[in-house]
């Protein structure tokens, strides 16, 4: 009070400096001559001067003192107190409370910030966890009624169709000619007449006009250039065996080899088997099927099949196919596990008027696939031998995967950028042989006739397309490379359904059984095989149990769980809660606001600083100018000080009553 009573001395006006001057030197010169009653008079009227003076303070001061809707500090100093001072965050009242003790107020800084730090950096390591979007593997076992699935059986060998028995008729006799010219093997003895053959010159001419553009040869090992003259090298084992492929120019060409002669004399007549093949208008004209010659027996749940049961298709490699519980009908359900509940097979594996050069196993080929999807019997088929009782036991598996950016699995395949040519849903194998399939045509001019054909497209022919054999062999080489991309683009889906399956053999008929067997068989099915072990094979496909496995995916890191991480974390190294962190981000808000007040303050400063300054080279003749001004002319400043509120006149007047009264007294 003793500051500001001097400041509102020093900055009354010059109307009240008189009468302010006046007041203090009679008030001053009463003090020096009254008595000791005086004064005590006067400290009682001085006491009640200022109660009621503070009675009249009170509406200022509440003008004063009356706070705004919305109030931020003065500094960033007094901001950082009142935090520290209030917070609910452990550790923080040390840093104000030790501020006296420069070395307690530097290692509770130190510490206090460490610990921000480190819990942050675990922040951190949570939140790239919950980002990277892991899965939990949930493993369930159900227990229900199974629908059995598709099982597609194949003759393992092709026919020999009559819409192609002449063409097919002239590469045998070709292929013979090769064998013998290569490896003096003489393939007369297991033909037929071949007289009948030379009778179709114009085919024969214009087939081995092709065939000639793709001879077989010999190369050396270490060195491809270097090819077999006429004569057969006595040593063989340092030369391999391959036919040469070139461009429609002829200018680029290679060698297709192998190391096995088997394979490579396979390869090279199956080359030439699809190029017969894909002159025919229609696969309809292949169609040749003969049910009962091949499945002697078909029995599901002890219930005889009928023809409504299964669906056929011909493959070129392995010839007449059937499938079963396609889904045409009804589906098959199994009500038990078992091999009497079941699907049984009796079928005839002889090979007659099959092409022996096109395929070198006996028996057949069978896969167990679901409804809806092709059956690629090169990746899940497997061959069942003759003279054997094959059981196969399945376990069904479903496996459900998340997808989104948990994985990268599709749905339906309607977001995988390759289009669908198989009439079924979208499976793995589907999309990589259509995305191969796609880039054949592009790439080639036409389709190969292993996948089904895209519109507007036809299959390739070296009648047609002289080099695509050229072509394919080199887009297959960057199709297994994957440079073109089919691996990448094609994804898993996310629901796929797969059986698990175990084999078991016996021999079947056995020794003592089989004249009976073979007996039934001539009679009901005209079973007349001279070779009677090697005619027939038996096949089981079952269900190994009454359960299946679901394998799903659940998200491991929800929205849930990292918050509950975030405040493990928090109250592991500050001991605080959610209002916390809402008043640290008060914090944070009250800097942001002072820092754009004082800079907001400061520019305003600047701007009126600069805009009062004299120009450069000139000079400011105001204070002359009112110096020289005339008495009329006012002389006018502003003063901003803090002023005190004197005690009003009433009390004044009533202590000098007060004394004057004690004067007359005396």
């Amino acid at each position: 009070m003793r500051g500001k009573g001097k400041v509102a001395a020093e900055g009354v006006a010059e109307e009240t400096g008189h009468l302010g001057a006046e007041e203090r030197a009679s008030t001053g010169g009463a003090a020096k001559v009254e008595k000791m009653p005086q004064e005590e008079s006067m400290r009682q009227c001085k006491q009640g001067a200022q109660h009621q003076q503070k009675h009249e303070e009170v509406p200022e001061k509440a003008e004063e003192k009356h706070e705004g809707l919305i109030e931020f500090h003065n500094s960033y100093r007094e901001l950082f107190q009142f935090f520290c001072s209030n917070t609910t965050i452990h550790g923080a009242i040390r840093l104000v409370c030790s501020k006296k003790n420069k070395m307690k107020t530097a290692f509770w800084s130190v510490l206090f910030f460490l610990t921000f730090g480190l819990m942050y950096w675990q922040f951190g390591i949570l939140y790239r966890e919950y980002f990277s979007f892991p899965v939990s593997l949930n493993l369930n076992l159900n227990s229900d009624r199974l629908t059995f699935p598709a099982v597609t059986l194949c003759t393992l060998n092709p026919y020999r169709y009559s819409a192609v028995q002449k063409e097919l008729d002239e590469l045998d006799r070709i292929t013979h000619q090769t064998l013998m010219d290569m490896y003096n093997y003489n393939m007369s003895v297991t033909q037929s007449d071949w007289a009948a053959q030379y009778t179709h010159k114009r085919s024969s001419r214009s087939l081995f006009h092709y065939v000639q553009r793709h001879p077989l040869r010999r190369h050396k090992r270490d060195n491809p250039a270097i090819v077999e003259e006429n004569n057969p090298p006595v040593d063989k084992s340092d030369w391999k065996i391959g036919f040469l492929l070139c461009n429609e120019k002829s200018d680029d060409c290679f060698h297709q080899t192998y190391s096995s002669g088997v394979d490579a004399v396979r390869e090279w007549y199956s080359f030439h088997y699809i190029n017969i093949l894909a002159r025919m208008p229609s696969t309809k004209d292949l169609d040749e099927s003969n049910f009962e010659s091949f499945i002697y027996a078909c029995r599901f749940n002890d219930v005889t099949c009928d023809k409504a049961n299964y669906t056929h298709f011909h493959h070129p490699i392995y010839g007449n196919c059937y499938t079963f519980n396609d889904g045409n009908s009804s589906l098959w359900t199994s009500s038990l596990p078992g091999i009497n509940n079941g699907l049984s097979l009796v079928v005839r594996t002889e090979q007659n008027d099959f092409i022996p050069l096109l395929s070198t196993v006996t028996g057949a080929r069978v896969m167990v696939h679901n409804q809806n999807e092709p059956a690629f019997m090169d990746d899940g088929g497997f061959n069942i031998r003759p003279g054997i009782e094959t059981s196969i036991s399945m376990r069904k598996e479903m496996t459900l995967r998340l997808g989104g950016s948990y994985s990268d699995c599709t749905e339906d395949g309607k977001d995988v950028p390759v289009q669908n040519l198989y009439l079924s849903r979208y499976t793995e194998q589907v999309c990589i042989r259509s995305c191969f399939q796609l880039n054949m045509v592009k790439r080639c001019g036409c389709a190969y006739y292993f996948y089904p054909l895209p519109s507007g497209a036809e299959y390739c022919d070296y009648t047609k397309h002289i080099a695509w054999g050229y072509c394919y062999y080199k887009l297959q080489a960057e199709f297994k490379a994957d440079i073109l991309g089919c691996f990448r683009k094609c994804r898993k889906p996310c629901k796929m359904t797969e059986y698990h399956l175990s084999a078991g053999y016996s021999r079947w008929p056995s020794a003592l059984s089989e004249d009976w067997v073979f007996h039934m068989l001539s009679q009901q099915n005209k079973y007349n095989i001279t070779s009677k072990r090697n005619g027939v094979a038996k096949l089981n496909i079952f269900f190994e149990e009454w359960k299946y496995k679901t394998n799903g995916e659940s998200p491991a890191f929800t929205v849930v769980t990292l918050l509950s991480q975030l405040g493990n974390q928090w109250s592991l190294w500050f001991g605080s809660s959610v209002l916390s962190v809402a008043e640290l981000a008060e914090l944070i808000l009250d800097f942001v606001v002072i820092t754009c007040i004082l800079s907001f303050r400061w520019l305003r400063t600047w701007h009126e600083t600069a805009s009062t300054m004299p120009p450069p080279g000139g000079h400011d003749n105001t204070d002359f100018q009112s110096e020289v001004s005339g008495p009329s002319t006012p002389h006018r400043f502003t003063v901003e000080a803090v002023v005190t509120t004197l005690p009003s006149y009433n009390s004044l007047e009533q202590c000098e009553s007060n004394r004057d009264a004690e004067m007359g007294l005396q």
